[in-house]
């Protein structure tokens, strides 16, 4: 009687799919944040030199304005609402919501890399000090991060629209906005020690 009744059972349920992209891309961020960590370690441990002494750390005719990378922080910090935006509307299968968030991202993506150009023009900061070299490295190096926490998250969007994920399957695009709010840390830090301490 037992053997019968154990054969009338549906089959199990398949294994769920492992994260593989949602964990490489946690892996990924987390030795993007060591990178940056050091770099900008480097950056204060030779300005702290600098001023210890008694010197001076931006060299004369050098001005580096707070207001573009003050507005770079407050449209990252937006941005990290309209990335989610991305990733509900992809949850609710709602495509026009999905592609107007992701277009609203990608417009403050680009108009914090305008904020950080124009900040460059009119700071006159020669790369071959140390000061420059230092901050060009820090910032440009963050700049190379937008661009591919952009693309990254516009591959992700198309790739679950196209149905690669099933249902509620949001992985990629999660993934994707994991690497961006480490954008948006890595930038805060970038804001605090180099823009507003100076």
């Amino acid at each position: 009687m037992a053997s019968s009744a154990a054969l009338a059972l549906p089959p199990a349920a398949p294994p769920a799919r492992p994260r593989v992209l949602l964990v490489g891309t946690a892996l990924a961020v987390a030795g993007t944040v060591m990178a940056f960590a050091g770099l900008i370690g480097v950056y204060l441990a030779q300005r702290h030199a600098v001023l210890a002494q008694g010197g001076t750390w931006l060299p004369d005719g050098t001005s580096l304005p707070l207001t573009p990378g003050t507005i770079g922080m407050a449209t990252m910090a937006l941005s990290g609402v309209t990335i989610w935006w991305a990733v509900d509307a992809v949850g609710r299968n709602d495509r026009p919501s999905a592609y107007l968030a992701l277009g609203i991202t990608i417009m403050f993506g680009l108009a914090v890399i305008n904020a950080t150009t124009f900040l460059y023009k009119e700071m006159g900061l020669a790369v071959n000090s140390k000061p420059g070299l230092l901050i060009y490295t820090v910032t440009g190096a963050h700049l190379a991060m937008i661009v591919a926490g952009l693309v990254y998250a516009v591959v992700m969007t198309f790739r679950t629209l196209g149905g690669e994920y099933q249902g509620r399957d949001r992985e990629g695009l999660v993934s994707a906005a994991v690497f961006w709010y480490a954008t948006i840390g890595v930038y805060a830090v970038i804001w605090y020690a180099i823009y507003v301490t100076k």
